[in-house]
Parts: structure tokens; sequence; C-alpha cells
């Protein structure tokens, strides 16, 4: 099987603060598949590390206000796209993610409270019906 993965998860430093958010139970969930990385926010542009983001009255945002809506949405466009390419049959994202949340993001806010809803990433790939699962429920 061919599982595209959110970068972070597989251990490489593209989180917002330079970081990672390696996860052992998705790089044992997915040993011996093909793996597709991917990080829409790297892939539209966006630096790393680089000011934390949140969604904001449906545009992603910095904390002091200056959109980064257009990164993100073309970042979550090609990454699509290269999911598509590659015949993954599932996606396995990072939660709360402004690009990949899958069951809940933070509220926009930048006080570290959630509310359900979905990344930029995240429904664009359930818009373009592919399964798509968040890392808590490997």
């Amino acid at each position: 099987m061919i599982i595209a993965v959110s970068a972070c998860l597989l251990g490489d430093n593209c989180k917002y603060n330079g970081g990672n958010n390696y996860s052992k139970k998705v790089a044992e969930y997915v040993m011996g598949h093909d793996i597709v990385p991917v990080c829409p926010e790297v892939i539209g542009g966006l630096p790393t590390p680089r000011e934390p983001s949140e969604i904001v009255n449906g545009i992603v945002m910095h904390k002091d206000g200056t959109s980064v809506d257009e990164e993100f949405r073309r970042g979550a466009d090609i990454a699509l796209k290269k999911v598509k390419e590659a015949g993954a049959e599932l996606v396995i994202l990072r939660s709360r993610s402004p690009s990949c949340g899958v069951r809940s993001i933070y509220d926009g806010t930048f006080t570290g409270t959630l509310v359900g809803g979905q990344g930029v990433f995240a429904k664009l790939l359930i818009d373009n019906n592919i399964k798509v699962l968040d890392e808590s429920e490997i």
C-alpha cells in the first residue's frame, strides 16, 4: 500500500518551530509500505522555522495578523497533486495543525483552544474522497 504521511511525523524537522513530531506508532504502522512524506506548509513556500499559524475566520494567519493563507492553500494543492500522482490510498496527518488537522484544529485565538474542524490540506483531501487518518487514530 502507498501511504502519504505528514513529514513531521516521520521525523523531518519541518514543524513551525524547526522541530518535528516524530511518532513511533506511525513509523511502525507504515513500515513495509511505500511512504510519501508531505509537508504542505514547506511545499507552499513557508520557511522552517516560521511563526505559528491558526485559521482565523477561514483565513490562515500568524498571531500578528499576517496572512499566510495563500502559502497554505498553494501547499495543500501541490501536496494533493503529489498524493494523487503517487497513488496513495491513505494519508496520515498531524493532529491540530492548520494544514493537517483532521478532527480538530486550534480556534484562531492563539490560546491553545481546540475546536472541531479540519486544516486546509486535510479538508482538501476529504473533499477529494481520499482516506485520511489523524495520527491519534493509529
